[in-house]
């Protein structure tokens, strides 16, 4: 035991008439000379006092501090160990690797720059927070039953696309921690495929900024639905190329079924949502129990399990990727149907930073748009000042929520009435999932972990944003 915690258990050496900085630790009141200043730290404490107590504890616990890495969360998260040879004793994640200052940066821009800056938040599934928070200043505005269906309907295809996406990249990581390497190869063919897409309809892969305010950025490219009549034959021919390689190989279930056990109570408890929560055998899918851009009208199912693990929560990825296939396929006859419509909400505000349209050589904007500019010297001042300080949103809050790839992702929004947002929130359903990893984990394998990680799909950039 070192000199410093000798003297902090004994009262003999400690002159009680000196006045001594609580923040100051003298290893001999006699002399200030060594000085020692303990940090604290968000993780709970001193690294060396955790280790110093663990050494007092028992000589069988060791302490292992495990990152910062990405062990299958696509970002930064160390975790500190406490094992007794390979079992987990005790588990705490370290988080804030990844702080960005997003939702800081919200209220420095203006209401139709908050899709920019959300699909940020969480990079591998961004669609999903570029919709939750147009859909939740729709609602400030009272614009959501004017949003034109075509908008929503291209909404609901780009964010099915994106699920697609994001379920690939959590099981083709989670294959390639368990050695798996043939899984990720086949998930990353296949998600090439959706960013493709996604590119041909927005112009980027990721950070999209397509989902906005009153619509969508830009209709459908020429091609647009020759391009996801290709993308749906070929996800639903290639995807079962998965389960062939997982769910009845015997390695595969041995290392998932019945690790990171989850019930529907523990759930509850920790606010967990998606596939965790689904995998309990509790169909709660915001995209049914509370629908949103008019998934109402599609035909689908919320896709369960019993098993409460590793293995179960798998299963669901592989048949929601089915189903969402099963949307898209719909989402063409609805598109087709729809030809010729807005796609977004016609307002001489909120609108005209959805309304884009390419020029005749594909790039920039169009002759006609330019010459609308340039018509008189009093529409070209009130585009600059629509472009530089945007619209007025009226004051108030509210909260939304979609049915993200990993869970519920809300949005909470605050408006004082001007042309920025006063705050805006998001609750990533990855925060949550972390902060039940130590319940998950601790009773169980050292080699467990990782899977335990890749089950739950949390992305740092959301966890910690």
């Amino acid at each position: 035991m070192s000199s410093t915690r000798q003297h902090d258990q004994s009262d003999d050496h400690r002159d009680d008439t000196a006045t001594v900085d609580p923040g100051i630790i003298f290893d001999d009141p006699g002399d200030a000379s060594d000085i020692h200043v303990p940090q604290y730290l968000i993780e709970g404490g001193d690294w060396d006092e955790v280790v110093t107590e663990q050494r007092a504890a028992a000589d069988h616990v060791i302490v292992v501090n495990m990152g910062p890495v990405h062990p299958s969360t696509h970002g930064l998260l160390r975790l500190v160990l406490e094992l007794d040879g390979e079992t987990v004793l005790s588990l705490r994640p370290s988080i804030g690797y990844l702080h960005t200052g997003i939702e800081k940066t919200f209220e420095y821009r203006s209401w139709a720059q908050g899709p920019v800056i959300a699909t940020r938040a969480q990079y591998v599934a961004g669609i999903f927070n570029e919709a939750v928070y147009s859909l939740a200043v729709d609602k400030l505005l009272g614009i959501t039953d004017a949003i034109p269906e075509r908008a929503n309907v291209l909404r609901v295809m780009m964010m099915e696309v994106n699920r697609i996406a994001s379920h690939l990249l959590a099981v083709g990581s989670g294959g390639m921690e368990i050695g798996a390497s043939s899984v990720m190869e086949v998930c990353l063919r296949e998600r090439e495929r959706c960013l493709e897409f996604m590119e041909a309809v927005s112009g980027l892969r990721m950070n999209n900024a397509y989902i906005r305010p009153g619509g969508v950025a830009i209709d459908l490219p020429v091609d647009g639905l020759d391009r996801l009549r290709e993308l749906t034959k070929q996800l639903r021919r290639n995807l079962p190329e998965l389960a062939g390689f997982t769910l009845d190989n015997p390695i595969f279930r041995q290392r998932t079924r019945g690790v990171a056990y989850l019930d529907l109570t523990g759930c509850m408890a920790l606010g967990v949502s998606g596939p965790t929560l689904r995998s309990t055998g509790y169909p709660w899918d915001l995209r049914k129990t509370q629908p949103y851009c008019g998934y109402e009208n599609f035909e689908f199912n919320v896709c369960t399990a019993d098993s409460c693990d590793a293995y179960g929560r798998w299963i669901i990825r592989l048949d929601e990727m089915r189903e969402s296939v099963r949307i898209l396929e719909q989402c063409v006859t609805r598109l087709e149907e729809s030809a010729g419509e807005r796609h977004s909400i016609d307002h001489a505000e909120v609108g005209a930073f959805s309304d884009l349209a390419l020029g005749g050589d594909g790039q920039g904007q169009s002759f006609d748009k330019v010459r609308e500019l340039w018509s008189s010297m009093e529409t070209l001042i009130h585009h600059v000042k629509k472009a530089t300080q945007g619209f007025h949103v009226p004051a108030g809050q509210v909260y939304q929520a979609v049915e993200a790839p990993g869970g519920e992702l809300g949005c909470h929004v605050v408006s004082d009435g001007g042309t920025r947002p006063y705050r805006v929130h998001l609750r990533d359903p990855g925060f949550n999932h972390v902060q039940a990893l130590p319940i998950i984990t601790e009773g169980g394998m050292l080699s467990d972990i990782v899977m335990a990680i890749s089950s739950l799909d949390p992305v740092m950039g959301g966890v910690d944003r």
